[in-house]
């Protein structure tokens, strides 16, 4: 009896498996062959699905015997439906390419947070310039990528020299230290190297952009105190791209821009080469630059080799040599010039980097990467020379396992970041040699379709200021179709270092290196909380509402002090640093227009020994307008107007409020377009309200420049996609 009963049993479960099927695919862009990771493919009629992973691959398992239909869908595609009869013929994994709708797609990989969740799955706040948007933006200054950042809501590009340029990005009203600039989730842009970076960077190869904003040190250590930028690069696709761009400017500058990419098997490869060129220009016709005299080439190759479709290496490097003169037009044009004053920078920067990413069968995920960075800068000045090299190295190793309801990311880092002044002048070498450990833990958990919790945190050991502890927190609320609401926040520092707007400001001349027996590392918290409304107005008109509130506060801020005459110091004050307010951006859509509104609220404040003061050189109030018109694959016309309301100076005085108005046209065809931008068609400009220095044109004392200095610069040029 009990022999019948086992066997019945037996052939109860074999039955039962036998009748439980798996399905296996890998699903792509039809156009670019792109894996669209967050892809979700269920079977109609049963509660089984799943979601694909980083390379596009998806698995369901206990799928019944019998017809079956297969619902393929992702955001910004058109869904499909495939029949299909279980058990398979073919049980291999099946290719399945989704069309693109024709729609904006908003449903973006992020890969600044290390998860391989899309943008709308993700608790912590991204903001993301990809597609469309990047080239419009890429058409205003083809040459670098300052204007791509400056018109985005909450940041400000801070020029901070009024000869040469050079410029820093503030993200909340905070300096420019505060923010860290990735590439591909390399932080290549820091220190000594910083100073130059928005103007060196040139936007042709990028493929998107994401901004976190907030404190952000847990995902990439110190430096992310008021947030993070990281620009993504392409990668190549199955299908060749060459991409080639020509650009000409009223101030006598040029841009020659190409990409190239392509697959050959199981090797890829990019390369992205540019050449950069401009006159000296003085529209204010003062005898000194608002653009300075440069000549600038940059070559960045890469390649990938492909062992098979889950595992790759990225080798590549990254060349820049770049000569920049500002100062006496007369004097940079070889006129004879009795006492020139001038500001010539040298630089020569070459990166190294490589990336190994494997994808395991249980859809674990390891990633290690490696740079090495060496560049070399000489700041030139009348009776002034300051230069020195940079080597810095990132080194990490990641490792990403669970499923798409409880994701885990771990991972090991070692920062390298080592400065050598040469010969000084008169003061002592500002030399350095950082090491930072790091150790991090994150935890993405979608508790159920309402609630999502992600959480983090990093421990790190740096060799001068000791260890530091930063945990970090997001939630985020599905409240319905329409509604999302996030909360986050976390800690945040900053490893002193000489490299500051304020130094730079005066070629670092007679700053006196960190005391760091005195010193200890810049801390902060922070937190946000943002409310996203997306609906139908009178069903004709898309609208999109999005309003953040933010609050972050600098613990022992770092201050350059002028402590003796011609001698300064970086002292810390008993006191803090704190910014609060609010970014709000509307989106109307109607038929072929757009219209994107951004207001920024920043009340950045000094406390210093129970004193309280507003920071110099931020815009408490500023408006972002741009109305655009577009008619697919034939014209794009944008408007633009932004405000900037008065900026307290470091004088003491306060700046005038103004307003920049921009119209920019393209014309599109199949395989090329035209484009055509009028900048800052009114004119504004600094010295046409205010002045910019005081003393002789021989030797000026710069004040802080708060406004634009080039005033209506007209360019244009061409455009090749084959």
């Amino acid at each position: 009896m009990h022999k019948k009963i086992l066997l019945i049993a037996a052939l109860l479960v074999a039955g039962i498996s036998q009748s439980q099927n798996i399905f296996k695919a890998k699903v792509t862009d039809a156009e670019t062959s792109t894996p669209l990771m967050g892809a979700n493919v269920i079977v109609k009629g049963l509660s089984l699905g799943a979601m694909a992973n980083e390379g596009g691959l998806v698995q369901i398992e206990n799928i019944p015997d019998g017809d079956q239909v297969i619902l393929v869908s992702f955001l910004g595609y058109l869904p499909k439906e495939i029949p299909l009869i279980f058990p398979l013929e073919d049980a291999g994994v099946m290719e399945i390419t989704l069309e693109p709708s024709g729609e904006e797609m908003e449903e973006v990989l992020i890969s600044s947070t290390r998860s391989r969740r899309t943008i709308v799955d993700l608790p912590t706040r991204v903001e993301v310039i990809s597609g469309e948007e990047l080239e419009e933006k890429g058409n205003m200054k083809p040459g670098d990528i300052r204007m791509l950042l400056n018109e985005t809501t909450g940041i400000q590009t801070q020029q901070t020299s009024a000869t040469s340029y050079n410029s820093s990005i503030r993200i909340q009203g905070l300096d420019g230290k505060y923010t860290q600039l990735l590439k591909d989730g390399y932080p290549l842009y820091s220190g000594f190297s910083g100073g130059l970076s928005l103007l060196q960077i040139v936007p042709l190869d990028l493929r998107q952009v994401e901004v976190i904003k907030g404190a952000s040190s847990t995902l990439y250590g110190g430096g992310a105190i008021s947030g993070l930028v990281n620009l993504v690069s392409k990668e190549p696709t199955e299908d060749q791209e060459i991409n080639l761009l020509l650009n000409g400017t009223s101030a006598l500058g040029l841009d020659v821009s190409g990409f190239y990419s392509n697959t050959f098997g199981k090797v890829g490869t990019t390369v992205f080469a540019s050449y950069n060129i401009g006159s000296p220009y003085d529209p204010a016709d003062i005898g000194l630059t608002a653009i300075p005299e440069f000549r600038r080439y940059t070559v960045n190759p890469r390649l990938f080799y492909y062992f098979n479709d889950r595992t790759t290496l990225d080798i590549g490097v990254n060349t820049v040599v770049e000569e920049r003169t500002g100062g006496n037009v007369d004097f940079i044009e070889g006129e004879d010039v009795d006492n020139p004053y001038f500001e010539r920078n040298k630089t020569d920067r070459i990166t190294t980097r490589a990336g190994f990413s494997t994808l395991f069968e249980d859809d674990s995920f390891l990633s290690i990467k490696n740079s090495f960075s060496f560049f070399e800068r000489t700041i030139e000045i009348p009776d002034y020379t300051f230069s020195g090299n940079q080597f810095a190295s990132f080194n990490e190793a990641s490792y990403n396992f669970g499923n798409s309801e409880l994701e885990w990311v771990a991972g090991l880092n070692l920062w390298v970041d080592k400065f050598d002044q040469e010969i000084g002048q008169g003061s002592p070498a500002v030399d350095y040699n950082h090491l930072t450990y790091g150790a991090f833990i994150q935890n993405n958990w979608k508790v159920n379709q309402l609630f999502s919790l992600e959480t983090g945190l990093r421990t790190d050991y740096q060799n001068e200021y000791g260890w530091f502890i930063l945990p970090r927190v997001s939630a985020m609320f599905n409240f319905s179709n329409n509604w999302t609401a996030r909360i986050g926040g976390g800690l945040g520092y900053k490893t002193p270092t000489v490299f500051t707007e304020d130094a730079e400001r005066i070629q670092f001349q007679n700053v006196l290196p960190i005391d760091v027996d005195n010193t200890e590392a810049e801390e902060s918290i922070g937190g946000n909380l943002d409310v996203n409304y997306r609906s139908d107005l009178f069903e004709t008109i898309d609208f999109t509402a999005n309003v953040l509130l933010f609050y972050t506060k600098v613990d022992k801020p770092l201050i350059l002090t002028n402590t003796a005459f011609n001698t300064f110091e970086y002292l810390q004050p008993d006191g803090f640093i704190d910014t609060k307010g609010i970014e709000a951006n509307f989106t109307f859509g109607y038929k072929d227009f757009k219209l994107f509104t951004g207001y920024t609220l920043a009340d950045v404040n000094q406390h210093y020994s129970g004193v309280t003061t507003k920071m110099p050189l931020v815009a408490t109030h500023r408006l972002n307008n741009v109305l655009m018109y577009e008619v697919e694959e034939k014209w794009k016309i944008g408007l633009e107007a932004y405000y900037f309301s008065p900026q307290k100076l470091n004088d003491g005085l306060t700046g005038q409020q103004y307003w920049i108005f921009g119209l920019m046209m393209e014309r599109l065809w199949e395989d090329f377009s035209i484009f055509l931008n009028f900048e800052n068609f009114t004119d504004t400009r600094q010295t046409r309200f205010d002045s910019i220095f005081t003393g002789s044109i021989s030797n000026p004392q710069f004040r802080d420049i708060y406004a634009p200095v080039d005033g209506f610069v007209i360019n244009g040029g061409i455009k090749v996609k084959l």
